[in-house]
């Protein structure tokens, strides 16, 4: 190895992500991952058997949730047709805030509470369907503190002593994964901070991933959500190892929700990149892109399953104090905010060009799945630059004609 190739490796080292030293210095390491994942059934047209679906629950008195923009769209009448079909008797909540707060999600357990409601179903995207597990989370514990079970540090993180009431979520844009994950996210003013809930017990029992429901999505609603989707395959699939994150848990149940790059997870979030690299573009630069939008969808539920159990890193984590005064086409004037997918993407290529040293085969893996084309044998000056590129050619506009 040449002085230069080595001084450019040693300075590249040094960047390491502080947090991965200080694991492999330490013993204690974990041994174990789990694998949750709601139920799926993933089809066009599926959202039209919700109603039997409720039904079997048993569900007396349910509640749906969804925003303003969605209760007018034919994602919700489907669902509603099919209550209407089977005689199921439901209450709509449709005051979801895009990008909830602390304050937002309580007026929905309120409500809910208000209700007495023994289900709930989400018709929406990520923002209704985090609103919505913090609903059934909330008004099956009453006697906690919202608190009680936000993340640290501005929470307790407690496990919820209640079992939750049954939850199913319709997603109606490919890009949150929420329908398929434990965790639900929310702005805290308060602390002018993004934090969240993540137990196992929230995840959704029944997933309805209807592709006729992302037709009408807006274009810039697509691009954005899209770069969620991107984000969530690359950050799942380079996330620390579950066998390199210490302390080990003293039992099973303490495991975290997000517990590290693992073997399953890895299929996923790589399957999720093969997809995004051939349809992306296409999804939000052809409206009438059917086959397009139905494999972003997938992909969206697949990038889900992979960062629902490896977790996120520094394009979300981010993302959360990035600066909200900015009002986007296609989305509610009346706040100001940056909508998550483009908070997430903005450092991203910021992010993967200092990560890259702690796991360079893995960005470099990612980036193939891309469609970036890098030799398993390359010096160390053209090997960073080249999985660079290969990323970064998925963090541009994904409106550019590309071919």
């Amino acid at each position: 190895m040449s002085s230069k190739i080595a001084r450019s490796f040693l300075g590249r080292i040094s960047r390491q992500p502080f947090a991965l030293l200080y694991f492999n210095c330490l013993g204690s390491m974990d041994y174990a991952f789990e694998m949750i994942c709601s139920t799926i059934r993933f089809g066009k047209g599926v959202a039209s058997e919700i109603g039997y679906d409720v039904k079997n629950l048993g569900a007396k008195n349910t509640l749906v949730v969804t925003d303003k923009n969605v209760i007018n769209t034919a994602a919700f009448k489907s669902v509603t047709d099919s209550f209407g079909s089977l005689d199921v008797k439901y209450t709509v909540f449709d005051d979801v805030l895009i990008e909830p707060t602390d304050e937002s999600m309580m007026k929905a357990v309120d409500f809910a509470r208000n209700l007495g409601c023994d289900s709930f179903v989400a018709v929406g995207g990520g923002s209704v369907i985090d609103t919505t597990k913090a609903a059934a989370l909330y008004t099956s514990n009453p006697q906690a503190d919202f608190f009680d079970f936000v993340c640290p540090p501005f929470g307790k993180n407690l496990v919820p002593q209640n079992p939750i009431l049954p939850l199913i979520a319709v997603p109606t844009t490919a890009g949150t994964g929420s329908e398929t994950t434990g965790a639900a996210i929310m702005d805290l003013p308060k602390y002018e901070c993004k934090s969240g809930i993540r137990q196992r017990c929230i995840k959704p029992l029944l997933a309805i991933i209807d592709p006729e429901n992302i037709k009408s999505m807006p274009r810039n609603v697509a691009i954005y959500s899209g770069f969620d989707v991107l984000c969530h395959a690359i950050e799942s699939y380079t996330a620390l190892p579950y066998d390199q994150r210490v302390p080990r848990p003293l039992r099973p149940e303490l495991r975290p929700l997000y517990q590290g790059a693992n073997p399953i997870s890895d299929i996923w979030s790589l399957e999720a990149l093969r997809i995004i690299r051939k349809y992306f573009r296409r999804s939000v630069n052809d409206s009438s892109d059917d086959e397009a939008k139905y494999h972003m969808l997938l992909a969206s539920t697949f990038a889900g399953i992979g960062f629902g159990n490896a977790g996120v890193h520094l394009c979300h984590g981010l993302s959360y104090p990035i600066s909200k005064f900015y009002y986007d086409v296609d989305y509610p004037p009346e706040k100001a905010l940056i909508p998550h997918g483009l908070s997430v993407v903005t450092t991203a290529a910021a992010d993967f060009d200092y990560l890259t040293p702690a796991f360079p085969e893995r960005h470099a893996e990612a980036a193939r799945h891309l469609g970036a084309e890098i030799p398993v044998c390359l010096s160390l000056d053209f090997f960073f630059p080249t999985v660079l590129e290969g990323e970064r050619g998925y963090l541009r506009d994904p409106s550019s004609n590309y071919k």
